[in-house]
C-alpha cells in the first residue's frame, strides 16, 4: 500500500480554529470555516465533475463528497445547480458562475489509471479555490497510488481539503481495528478486523475459534494489541497488521491480562492484570516484556490509555466506592479523582490533542459517551442511549467512534460516530455487528 503526493502550486494557507462552521472572508485573507458551537449551515462546495478517466474519476470524486459531507461541515452544491462546467483540468476557473450559485469553494480534479494488472496506478490531481475571493486556495497536489488502493487518493483530497478549510488536522485517510461478533447473545463468536474510517475494505485479521476483546493499534498503525482468550484466560497479544501473525505478550496461568494499550512512543504497554480477584494497572517494556506494577488499590483498576505526551495514564478505579476516572503520572505518585459527576464512569481515552479525556458514562439505566478536561472540568455529554460505551478518538481529536446496542432484537452492536460537540452523530455503514473500535493514526 502506497501513497506518493507531490504538490505543484503555488502556495496560499491559513489555521484557524474549529468547531460548527461559520464563513468568514477578509480582504487579505482566503475563505476559511470558523467553528463556533452554535448550530449554522454548512458551507455551500462545488465539487466540479473529475475529468480524465470517467468510470475512476467518478468514483474517486463520490468519496470525497461523502467524506467532506459526512462531517455536516460541508454541503456539496448539486450538479445540476452548476451553470460551467470547466474544459479540463487547467482551464481557468469562471468565478462568476461559481458566486451565482452561492459556491464558497470550488474543487476541481483528473484521475488518470495507467498500467496493468498489479502495476496499474492510479494519478489524481486536485486543486481548491476559494470563489469568494476568486484565487487558489492553497498548492494543487498529486496522488499517486496502486489501483487497488484508490480510496486511499480520495481520502487524502478530502483530508487536504477538510484541513484547509478548517485548520485541524486530517483524518479520513485513517483506518479502524474493531471486533466482530455474531450469533446469539448468549454465544457470540468475534473476531478481530481492521477497514478504512468508512467502514469500506474491511480486512479480517483472526478467525472466530475463540474471543478476542480491545483491539488497540500502535501509534504508526503497523501493529494491534488485543485480548485473547485462546488459551482459556484472557492474555494479550499483538498482531502484525502487515504480516498478520501474532504472538503472546503475557501468558501467566494464576492471572488474567487484558486493556492494552500504547504509550505515544510505542515503547511501552500499560494493562490491567487480575489475580485472586483484585485488577490493577502494570507497565510493560514492549521491548523486553519486562512489567511491573504502576497503580495498585484494593479496588478494581483497569482501562488504562497514556496521555499524548506519554507523561501521564487515566484509568477506571472502584477504589473510592463506586467506578470513576484517575489520573496519575507515569512516575507512580498518588493518582488524582477527575470525574464526580453522577453514575459510574468507564473506558477513558485520552484526546490526541491532549486536552480532553473521553469515556463511558452509566447513570441509572442510560449510558452516555461523554468527554472532559484532563482536570476533570467541563464535562460534557455528546451521546444519550440504551448502551453507548467503547469511545476511540479520530487522528485528529474531532470526532469520537464508539459502541451503540439498542434495545430488542439479536442485542448485535453497531459503530457510530459524533464530533466533540455532540452533532453529527452517524452510524457506520457496516453490514456486519461491530464493536470495540480503536482508531489508527493517519496512513502515511
Amino acid at each position: 500500500m502506497f501513497c506518493r503526493v507531490i504538490p505543484f502550486c503555488a502556495l496560499l494557507t491559513a489555521a484557524l480554529p474549529l468547531a460548527a462552521p461559520a464563513f468568514a472572508q477578509d480582504q487579505e485573507g482566503p475563505l476559511r470555516i470558523e467553528i463556533t458551537d452554535g448550530v449554522t449551515e454548512p458551507m455551500p462546495l462545488a465539487i466540479a465533475p473529475f475529468h480524465g478517466d470517467a468510470d475512476m474519476a467518478a468514483k474517486v470524486r463520490q468519496v470525497v463528497i461523502d467524506d467532506l459531507t459526512g462531517t455536516s461541515l460541508f454541503r456539496a452544491i448539486p450538479d445540476e445547480a452548476h451553470i460551467t462546467t470547466p474544459a479540463s483540468f487547467r482551464s481557468p476557473v469562471a468565478y462568476a458562475d461559481w458566486r451565482a450559485i452561492n459556491a464558497q469553494a470550488l474543487v476541481t480534479g483528473d484521475v488518470a489509471v495507467t498500467g496493468e494488472g498489479d502495476a496499474a496506478e492510479v494519478t489524481v490531481k486536485f486543486r481548491l479555490f476559494d470563489v469568494v475571493a476568486g484565487q487558489p486556495l492553497g498548492e494543487g497536489m498529486q496522488f499517486v497510488t496502486a489501483h487497488a488502493d484508490w480510496r486511499r487518493a480520495a481520502h487524502k483530497i478530502a483530508d487536504q481539503i477538510y484541513a484547509r478549510l478548517t485548520g485541524e488536522g486530517p483524518y479520513f485517510d485513517s483506518r479502524v481495528a474493531f471486533i466482530q461478533e455474531t450469533g446469539p447473545k448468549d454465544a457470540r463468536r468475534m473476531r478481530l478486523g481492521v477497514m478504512d474510517f468508512d467502514g469500506a475494505n474491511p480486512v479480517w485479521l483472526t478467525d472466530d475459534s475463540h474471543l478476542v476483546l480491545s483491539p488497540r493499534f500502535s501509534p504508526d498503525g503497523t501493529s494491534i494489541l488485543f485480548t485473547s482468550f485462546e488459551t482459556g484466560v484472557p492474555q494479550i497479544r499483538v498482531m502484525d497488521v502487515e504480516s498478520v501473525t501474532s504472538r503472546p505478550l503475557t501468558s501467566a496461568r494464576d492471572s488474567m491480562a487484558f486493556a492494552p494499550r500504547w504509550s505515544p512512543d510505542g515503547r511501552w504497554i500499560v494493562y490491567s492484570r487480575e489475580k485472586r480477584g483484585n485488577s490493577d494497572i502494570w507497565l510493560m517494556d514492549a521491548a523486553t516484556g519486562a512489567a511491573r506494577p504502576l497503580a495498585e488499590s484494593p479496588g478494581i483498576d483497569t482501562s488504562p490509555d497514556f496521555s499524548p505526551d506519554g507523561s501521564q495514564i487515566v484509568f477506571e478505579s472502584d477504589r473510592s466506592g463506586t467506578q470513576q476516572l484517575y489520573v496519575q503520572p507515569l512516575t507512580g505518585s498518588e493518582p488524582a479523582r477527575i470525574s464526580f459527576g453522577e453514575g459510574r464512569y468507564s473506558s477513558p481515552v485520552w484526546s490526541p490533542r491532549g486536552d480532553m479525556i473521553a469515556f463511558t458514562r452509566q447513570n441509572g439505566d442510560t449510558f452516555h459517551i461523554g468527554a472532559m478536561r484532563t482536570d476533570g472540568s467541563g464535562e460534557r455529554s455528546l451521546t444519550e442511549s440504551f448502551l453507548d460505551e467503547s469511545p476511540s478518538w479520530a487522528p485528529n481529536g474531532r470526532v469520537v467512534m464508539f459502541t451503540r446496542v439498542t434495545p430488542g432484537g439479536d442485542g448485535a452492536p453497531r459503530l457510530h460516530s459524533v464530533d466533540i460537540t455532540g452533532r453529527n452523530m452517524r452510524p457506520l455503514d457496516l453490514d456486519f455487528a461491530a464493536s470495540d473500535p480503536s482508531w489508527g493514526p493517519l496512513l502515511p
